[in-house]
């Protein structure tokens, strides 16, 4: 499968169709998707017509004839939201599309379909009660990762791009256990309108591909104002592309130690060794972190029980049960909490702003293992035996927590069946250098995306 970047060219070079393109996704799609279970909703038919328009234009757009598809709490006209529950799918469908996706189609990429998730968003796991489990493409047994799960199995061998949300992890653990590069930006950064929400507080929007540079090409074309999200930064966002090649010279680059390098598994500890080392970085140890995540537990819950309480109280039978018990847990979270918790996140964004200041980049695991067994329960850490479901974002939820840009980038060990992620952290409103560093890596081969699992198509 082609990247973004080379198709574009392509296209606009003349050297293909945005309709062959798209054709060959489709074809992709109906090939490996009933062993994958990555989409939801085939927009065939709006395809085929949004790449035809494209091949008329004159200027056909920096993403001409990139097939993408979205997590499928983003609206998409014409199909019910359904933010991977089964109650929304009673909901009327979406009268226009989500922002983002305007956007990209806009730079003249091609929506193909919407992309299973875990329902509202709550899960690590890839695994849905109602669509069934996202697979990985590198062994159908084992877990995508979620809640982006479809963003993560789709992009491996069906379309060059996708998009996901991530409120404590959710773009980063599908790219980790799927093994691709996955862009979790500054919070703010990119519109959320048009999506259903989890934690309004904590919730991002962001990419997955192959390659760094699809990333960089997707970001520059997703970001701008937009007065229909509330929460989005009144701030410029300059292009990354341009920079993007620049390489890591002159950045001060750290291992986080501390919190990040406990309940690693070997896999996390070697991938982040290998990196560490191609990067030259030194050591950096930021204090607070389990406590963060705490916090960030604490309003994940309340907020997402306050967001469904309606819905819990008419239909709590339809809920993947799961799903439901940590809603209604959340619901009983005494306000005190919640307010020390809020309060935690201003220390804690002052001390990470604090390890800033004498680094540029922090790696850190993006997650302890690589992608568990479908349907395993739990984890052993550090010989410590903890339920899965919620560690797998032990190290990304701490940096949801405040809302800073990570790049998690790809690594396979040698040998290795399974690949496993590190992020790429920077301050606030930097994801141009955490592109920089993860494109480094990839030039440098340290970092890649692979198809596996037969994806060869």
């Amino acid at each position: 499968m082609k990247s973004a970047t080379e198709i574009a060219l392509a296209v606009r070079r003349g050297q293909t169709t945005a309709r062959a393109e798209t054709e060959a996704a489709l074809a992709r799609i109906a090939a490996l998707n009933p062993g994958l279970n990555a989409f939801t909703a085939v927009t065939a038919d709006r395809a085929l017509r949004q790449a035809a328009a494209v091949d008329a234009r004159g200027d056909k757009g920096p993403l001409a004839g990139v097939p993408f598809a979205v997590k499928n709490l983003f609206d998409v006209a014409g199909l019910p939201t359904l933010a991977g529950s089964k109650i929304n799918r009673d909901a009327a469908p979406a009268l226009r599309d989500a922002t983002l996706i305007a956007r990209l189609e806009a730079a003249g990429a091609v929506l193909v379909g919407a992309l299973n998730m875990g329902e509202y968003a709550y899960d690590f796991t890839g695994e849905n009660a109602h669509d069934g489990a996202s697979r990985n493409p590198h062994d159908p047994a084992r877990m995508s990762g979620g809640s982006s799960g479809g963003s993560g199995t789709a992009a491996v061998g069906m379309v060059p791009l996708t998009l996901g949300s991530d409120t404590n992890g959710s773009i980063r653990v599908p790219a980790s256990l799927c093994g691709l590069f996955g862009l979790k930006p500054t919070y703010g950064r990119l519109s959320r309108a048009g999506t259903f929400p989890f934690v309004a507080s904590l919730d991002h929007l962001g990419p997955l591909a192959r390659h760094a540079g699809d990333l960089a090409l997707a970001y520059d074309a997703m970001t701008g104002p937009d007065a229909g999200d509330a929460g989005l930064a009144d701030r410029a966002a300059p292009p990354v592309l341009p920079d993007l090649a620049r390489g890591i010279g002159g950045l001060r680059i750290a291992r986080a130690g501390g919190y990040f390098a406990a309940m690693q598994g070997p896999e996390a500890r070697a991938a982040l060794d290998i990196v560490a080392g191609a990067l030259g970085a030194g050591a950096v140890v930021i204090d607070g972190v389990a406590e963060a995540r705490a916090a960030a537990y604490l309003i994940t819950m309340a907020e997402g029980a306050a967001l469904h309480l309606d819905r819990l109280r008419a239909r709590a039978a339809d809920f993947d049960p799961e799903v439901r018990d940590r809603l209604l847990a959340g619901a009983m979270i005494p306000a005190a909490w919640v307010a020390k918790a809020q309060a935690w996140r201003r220390v804690f964004r002052d001390r990470m702003l604090a390890a800033f200041s004498t680094c540029d980049v922090i790696l850190a695991p993006t997650t302890p293992c690589v992608a568990p067994l479908a349907g395993q329960k739990t984890l052993d850490l550090d010989g410590q035996v903890l339920p899965l479901r919620p560690n797998l974002g032990i190290f990304t939820q701490p940096i949801s927590f405040v809302g800073f840009p990570v790049v998690a980038v790809p690594v396979w060990l040698q040998g290795a069946a399974l690949p496993i992620g590190v992020q790429v952290i920077t301050a606030p409103w930097r994801e141009d250098l955490a592109l920089r560093v993860a494109h480094h890596l990839e030039i440098a081969g340290v970092c890649a995306a692979r198809t596996g699992g037969g994806v060869t198509i």
